[in-house]
């Protein structure tokens, strides 16, 4: 891959008007590369890894959404030769969940292998395997979440502030639920729909209630684990953009 500082001096010269062969032999970049680069619709031009600068797809619905099911379920080992697994395990009862989560990561892992596997009886791993992954979510480190601190770069506070309700809904997807809750009030049983997203980690909370802030729809803390969203015009918000699972 080629470096962002690459990318950047050979589109400048483009736009400069130089032709290829001075393109060239002023950046070394190779010919064909230049030649891709110069003929690539700019709404096809892969956006770059905030980090390293090499070609990474942030298509930024696709990337909260990705970001909610690491944060919930998901986690990143080292292979050999310094590349990374991301990994994000779900409930294999959830067919729609798991190819939304595929198609997610394909869409962000451009042009490369996108892996399942059963796990146990209900798990099922979707994978797949990248030197940029850290790059990616600089979450990742040795340990579980919950003991450690979980902050968002600023860049994805950007990307997670325009596109909260898909942050949320792979959060849900991940850690969350939607269901009926029973009562009584004075004597007379009483139900009604709500969401609740439970994680161990007070941080990924704190991202989950931000993300309900950003969407506008209220939330309490149901116990020392537990985010509840309860009201009917607020449950009716979130099934506009996530609904039960299936």
């Amino acid at each position: 891959m080629r470096s962002l500082e690459d990318r950047e001096a050979v589109r400048a010269l483009i736009a400069s008007g130089a032709n290829n062969c001075e393109i060239v032999r002023q950046t070394g970049v190779p010919l064909t590369t230049v030649r891709n680069w110069r003929t690539q619709p700019p709404a096809q031009q892969p956006h770059l890894c905030p980090l390293c600068g090499n070609a990474a797809n942030l298509g930024p619905e696709a990337y909260a959404y990705l970001l909610g099911l690491y944060l919930g379920d998901g986690h990143i080992v080292e292979c050999p030769r310094r590349v990374f697994r991301l990994s994000v395990y779900l409930d294999a009862g959830y067919p729609g969940i798991l190819g939304e989560a595929r198609d997610a990561m394909a869409a962000v892992r451009v042009e490369g292998r996108i892996g399942a596997r059963q796990r146990q009886d209900r798990c099922v791993e979707v994978y797949s395997c990248w030197k940029h992954w850290p790059c990616l979510f600089p979450q990742h480190g040795p340990g579980m979440k919950h003991r450690r601190k979980i902050e968002l770069a600023e860049w994805q506070v950007d990307i997670v502030g325009n596109h909260p309700a898909r942050l949320l809904r792979g959060l849900i997807h991940s850690d969350g639920c939607r269901g009926i809750n029973r009562v009584r009030t004075r004597g007379v049983p009483y139900e009604y729909p709500r969401y609740q997203f439970t994680n161990f980690s007070p941080d990924i909370r704190a991202i989950f209630c931000r993300a309900c802030d950003d969407f506008g729809v209220r939330w309490t803390q149901s116990n020392s684990v537990t985010i509840s969203v309860s009201r009917s015009g607020d449950v009716a918000k979130l099934d506009s953009v996530i609904g039960p699972k299936v």
